[in-house]
């Protein structure tokens, strides 16, 4: 009796840590069912908005404070994984009915219908909790690395460092005065790589995702009745004109701050939806109909869909547009609302980590060359080129993520190990994407006068978007 009393003691926290997570996760879910009206009044918005809240506002507690590169806290960590699971595992559940052939006892085989995850969450959400692994692994390389560290703003200001710089509430990165070692360097760009591959399949998943909800009536209902009344006088002439060039269209726009690129995405889309309705319309009384020619109308449309694509890739970090917020808001179906709020969330992850790698890179840069502080703004402009590409298509990503062989994490000590010649080799052929590509030969995004932050980076438009009906 002795001898088993510390095992009954010792069994005690483990029970009731059970028990404390169970409940949390009751209270958890009884709020979702509610639609996070707790009072039950009936006042609570829908379970899709409700479980991408949930997912949204999760992210926001738990990468929100992410703002160096460091292992995420080991609590905070557990905490993620864990609540992710949990708000997960209601797509299980999200099936469809297919047909199976089943074996009788006689040796016959007969059809019947079987139930199973729906395709596109059996498709896409493995692919994202391995997107998920694959950020908080890059986060992780980083715990032995000592050749860079941070100084808060404050100390950076004592010190005669760089003013300019919006992002006031980020640690800025201090490097040796010599500049980071050719190793380290190379092993901080790889990394780099490694993320780009993670947001790259985590956009087009999202995009896929956005582009299959319905489109809500009361967007439409609020929409111009042409195109030119959308975009304006001057946008729509650019755009129906006989010599149309999107690199000159954009170099003429007012790309400056944050709220201009939206805008003007904002109208571009709201457009294509008008001449996409104008172009269906098929009795000639509607109200969308018109007397431009379908043909044009298509040229049009392309026109539109091309500066889309262009401000999609140039600006990876903008707020979602008037467009994706109705469909967010008034979306009913929960499983794409989980894949839209959780591709969103490691979308915004990788996008905050590669920008913490690049204040890195950015200041070992300038240490080894300080006239490059004066002049980056300017040559990133004019070296910004823009390229008409296709957007990544989430099928191609999520197979080329699943069939890849490429190591996609290292910690430095490990980079230390490879041969030089191997070293470069294997970042020239493991990361250079192919010719047909979406990003490929993309630049690096020109700087714009105000805060470029992430939804979790402003707690203040944290949240999905709330709908009480």
């Amino acid at each position: 009796m002795c001898e088993s009393a510390p095992s009954e003691e010792g069994s005690q926290p483990k029970e009731n840590k059970q028990l404390s997570e169970m409940e949390l996760m009751k209270e958890k879910f009884a709020k979702l069912l509610l639609g996070e009206d707790m009072s039950g009044g009936g006042k609570g918005v829908s379970s899709a908005l409700a479980l991408s809240n949930a997912i949204t506002n999760l992210a926001a507690s738990a990468f929100a404070e992410q703002k160096r590169l460091e292992p995420m806290a080991p609590e905070m960590k557990a905490r993620w994984r864990k609540e992710v699971d949990w708000l997960l595992s209601v797509t299980d559940h999200v099936v469809e009915f297919v047909a199976s052939k089943q074996k009788n006892k006689d040796g016959s085989t007969m059809e019947v219908m079987i139930t199973r995850q729906r395709v596109d969450l059996l498709m896409n959400i493995p692919a994202l909790r391995k997107l998920d692994a694959m950020l908080i692994e890059c986060l992780d390389n980083f715990k032995d690395q000592n050749e860079f560290s941070y100084i808060s703003k404050d100390e950076g200001s004592k010190q005669g460092g760089d003013n300019t710089n919006d992002k006031w509430w980020i640690p800025t990165p201090k490097v040796p005065s010599n500049g980071l070692s050719e190793v380290t360097r190379k092993w901080l760009q790889f990394q780099k790589d490694s993320v780009n591959q993670v947001l790259k399949a985590a956009m087009a998943i999202n995009a896929q995702v956005l582009a299959e909800m319905e489109i809500p009536d009361n967007y439409i209902d609020n929409l111009p009745k042409n195109g030119r009344a959308s975009l304006g006088d001057s946008i729509y002439k650019s755009i129906t004109d006989d010599h149309f060039d999107p690199d000159n269209f954009l170099r003429h726009m007012d790309l400056t701050t944050e709220h201009k690129i939206v805008d003007l995405k904002n109208r571009i889309e709201a457009s294509i939806i008008i001449w996409r309705r104008k172009m269906s319309a098929k009795d000639s009384k509607s109200t969308w109909s018109s007397a431009v020619s379908v043909e044009k109308r298509e040229l049009f449309e392309d026109r539109a869909e091309t500066i889309l694509l262009i401000l999609k890739q140039r600006f990876p970090g903008l707020p979602q547009s008037q467009l994706d917020v109705s469909k967010i808001q008034f979306n009913k179906d929960v499983g794409q609302a989980i894949l839209e709020s959780y591709s969103r969330t490691i979308e915004t992850m990788a996008f905050t980590v590669m920008s913490r790698i690049d204040d890195v890179i950015q200041a070992d840069t300038v240490a080894r060359n300080p006239s490059f502080a004066a002049t980056k703004k300017s040559s990133v402009l004019k070296e910004n080129k823009i390229v008409s590409q296709k957007f990544p298509n989430a099928k191609e990503e999520v197979e080329k993520l699943n069939s890849s062989d490429v190591q996609t994490s290292m910690t430095l000590s490990d980079f230390m190990g490879w041969a030089t010649d191997q070293l470069e080799g294997e970042l020239n052929k493991d990361y250079e994407f192919p010719k047909d590509d979406g990003f490929n030969g993309l630049k690096p995004p020109p700087s714009i006068a105000t805060k470029r932050m992430s939804y979790l980076e402003n707690l203040g438009a944290s949240r999905s978007p709330r709908a009480r009906h």
